[in-house]
């Protein structure tokens, strides 16, 4: 038996830098045992044993046989999990026949033989050929067979007995390289084509060998071996299995290994991005079906969602800074929410504080948070010039993913398909996520207002999202606990210590946008809203800024919430609020199409209109379109069908009030409490590696989903 060690001392020669060389010397000194080397041309060489021995300069020369890493054979754990059950049972019983031919016994010690071993055929008396060709009679098998297996197990023990596994090179072989070469670079050149046949992929390949390489030199293949070829090199550049979206993603793949940024604490990214809604919504003063926008904020650390704006249509820059704006100012809880889902207002969870019944007030949506890092894609909404100039004074950095790479920002797509699969199928005018998957009139349904909406989104993920544990949420030390990003936020502040809280929460209001207006004896007009307020300055007093407007005053608007306007003292530097001569009754937001159908609806009724007919009419239409009963919901749609031409089933009372999305409106549903309090807790959510490994398979349309837009 050949053994893996070799002696060190003197005469054992070693490859040093390239040179033979032996050791004539050992010596040991105060710094260490070392060694005189000389080379083939008497040159003596000192240097330490250590140095000799684990350097990689150093290599030992062995005298005699015995294994080496560069040996052809390959190692036993990578032989033998090649097995399967089967073959592993089989290799062991090989193995008890051997040990016994050997030894006489099968487990190859006396210690530990059966009651009827060893048997008189296998007895350490009896020849080691008689005992060979015993077994070969006991096995029905050749002497030979039983040869090749004592010597395999001698030299490599179980792993010798394992069957031969040749692996197939049956198209590298047969076929030259040059035309699997040219295979390749035809099919790279379709990756952003449309998908071709793979007929016509080895007829292109046929034709640009013939034309580069000169008829008849290189030997073309039959069409099977170049099917079976396309379907290996299928494996290195997809084209023919996948979608065309899916096969482009991947061969935009990085050359070189991902990088993956890794979160430390609550707060360090801050991940933002917007999705098409698969559901329509209403319009409460267009009153016509749209498609929404969903933006959100989502931290990485804890995949707690920290800004949900909805927008019909699109989204524009100012949205996505409102979204930044609930992060510093978060929106206040429902009334009617579980406990669970209500965080203090001061945004340290109830499980990390002493006086747990001290932290009164309504509390909010979500924890307020100052990101370090804002990572988004190359979108205009999220690179305007004034989102960058406020986060540059408030000290985030804005890191962009890279062009058509949705990984980038995979917790918060997944967080997209969470709320896909776990609300919006589940809602009246679901529409899908692609024409296939699309209803015969899913408009029929849809009843839902843009604001109701959001506010079920908001609540969803409150109450059920952030307190459902995620499989990705998982802290190293404790690999089998699964957290939920409420939990994961809590973990996060008590391994950080503290929690990046806005210094100053007035600063929120920097991410608004800015109206330029005049001041005048009854406050402030924005969008033919008035507005007012203590803090005004006088009308008259000349504004100490260079307004675009004569006279202007900088008022800063929030699109989520129209009924105030903010607006800071330039004397004192305090900021004052607004508020709209009409707040008290207005229950729902305007959107960006108010006006514009205001003025629209203002020219089909008189001849000579202006905006404050328009405006008037718009308050009349709102009125109607804004109820809350049964009665001004029906006017609504009766006046969606006449001006929008939407074609809707006529329904009675009992039938619309049947409607889950009525019921819910009217606070009459039921089943809804399922959303507010879960009761059973089920693992879910955001793996982002597992999850998008799923997302490869070509009949998952979410497999596209991970491309930005």
């Amino acid at each position: 038996m050949s053994g893996a060690a070799t002696r060190v001392g003197v005469g054992t020669r070693f490859c040093y830098d390239g040179e033979s060389v032996e050791v004539v010397e050992m010596a040991t000194t105060t710094a260490g045992n070392e060694v005189v080397l000389k080379d083939g041309h008497g040159r003596l060489l000192r240097l330490s044993l250590k140095e000799l021995l684990f350097s990689d300069r150093a290599a030992i020369s062995p005298d005699s046989p015995g294994p080496s890493a560069d040996d052809e054979c390959e190692i036993a754990s990578v032989v033998l999990g090649q097995l399967d059950t089967e073959e592993r049972q089989k290799v062991l019983e090989r193995a008890g026949h051997v040990r016994e031919v050997l030894t006489g016994f099968r487990s190859g010690s006396g210690e530990l033989a059966a009651d009827d071993e060893p048997k008189a055929t296998y007895a350490t008396a009896v020849p080691m050929e008689a005992r060979k060709a015993a077994k070969a009679t006991e096995l029905g098998v050749t002497i030979r067979t039983i040869e090749r297996w004592v010597a395999g197990f001698l030299q490599h023990g179980e792993a010798g007995l394992a069957p031969r596994r040749m692996r197939s090179e049956r198209s590298q072989t047969s076929v030259d390289d040059r035309w699997v070469e040219t295979a390749v670079e035809v099919m790279v050149e379709h990756t952003d084509q449309s998908r071709p046949s793979r007929t016509m992929v080895i007829d292109r390949t046929r034709a640009r060998v013939i034309a580069r390489f000169g008829e008849g030199v290189v030997p073309q293949p039959s069409r099977a071996t170049a099917f079976r070829l396309l379907e290996e090199l299928e494996r290195r550049h997809p084209l023919f299995r996948l979608s065309t979206k899916r096969n482009r993603d991947i061969a935009g793949r990085p050359e070189g290994p991902y990088g993956k940024l890794r979160p430390t604490r609550p707060g360090e990214y801050l991940l933002m991005d917007s999705t098409r809604l698969d559901v329509f919504a209403f319009d409460p003063l267009t009153l016509k079906w749209v498609q929404a926008e969903l933006s959100v904020g989502m931290d990485w650390y804890s995949r707690c969602i920290t800004g949900i704006r909805l927008t019909p249509v699109s989204t524009k820059a100012v949205d996505v800074s409102a979204v930044l704006f609930q992060s510093f100012r978060p929106r206040p809880a429902g009334r009617d929410w579980p406990r669970h889902a209500v965080w203090p207002e001061h945004g340290i969870p109830r499980t990390v504080l002493v006086d747990v019944e001290g932290a009164t007030g309504p509390g909010l949506a979500s924890p307020p948070l100052v990101p370090e890092t804002l990572v988004v894609d190359h979108g205009k909404v999220y690179v305007s010039e004034h989102l960058t100039s406020v986060c540059r004074r408030m000290g985030i950095s804005i890191q962009p993913a890279r062009l058509r790479t949705g990984r980038d920002k995979g917790p918060v797509e997944r967080y997209f398909r969470t709320l896909r699969e776990g609300l919006l199928q589940v809602l009246p005018g679901y529409k899908g996520p692609d024409i296939h998957s699309r209803g015969e009139s899913p408009e029929d349904d849809a009843f839902f207002f843009l604001d109701e909406l959001e506010a079920i989104i908001r609540e969803w993920t409150a109450a059920v999202y952030h307190c459902r544990p995620h499989s990705s949420l998982v802290d190293p030390s404790l690999p089998g606990l699964r957290m939920s990003p409420a939990k994961m936020f809590e973990h996060g502040m008590a391994r950080a210590g503290y929690i990046e809280a806005p210094r100053d929460r007035d600063l929120a209001y920097e991410f608004l946008q800015t109206k330029w207006r005049t001041v005048q004896h009854y406050g402030v007009e924005i969008g033919r809203r008035r507005y007012s307020g203590p803090g005004l300055p006088e009308p008259g007093v000349r504004s100490p800024y260079d307004s675009p407007v004569k006279n202007g005053w900088p008022f800063q608007v929030d699109p989520d919430d129209i009924t105030r306007i903010y607006f800071r003292d330039p004397a004192t530097r305090a900021w004052r609020t607004l508020v709209w001569e009409h707040a008290p009754s207005a229950e729902m937001p305007l959107s960006e199409d108010a006006l514009t159908f205001a003025r629209q609806l203002a020219a089909s009724k008189y001849r000579f209109p202006d905006d404050r007919l328009a405006v008037a009419d718009l308050l009349q239409r709102w009125n109607l379109g804004l109820g809350t009963t049964i009665a001004e919901r029906r006017m609504a749609l009766r006046l969606s069908r006449e001006q929008a031409a939407i074609e809707l089933p006529e329904s009675e009372a009992e039938a619309v009030v049947s409607l889950p999305s009525v019921r819910k409106a009217l606070g009459q549903d039921e089943q809804t409490a399922e959303l507010r309090e879960p009761d059973v807790v089920t693992e879910t959510g955001d793996d982002d590696e597992a999850d998008l490994e799923d997302l490869a398979g070509e009949d998952d349309f979410y497999a596209d989903a991970l491309e930005d837009v």
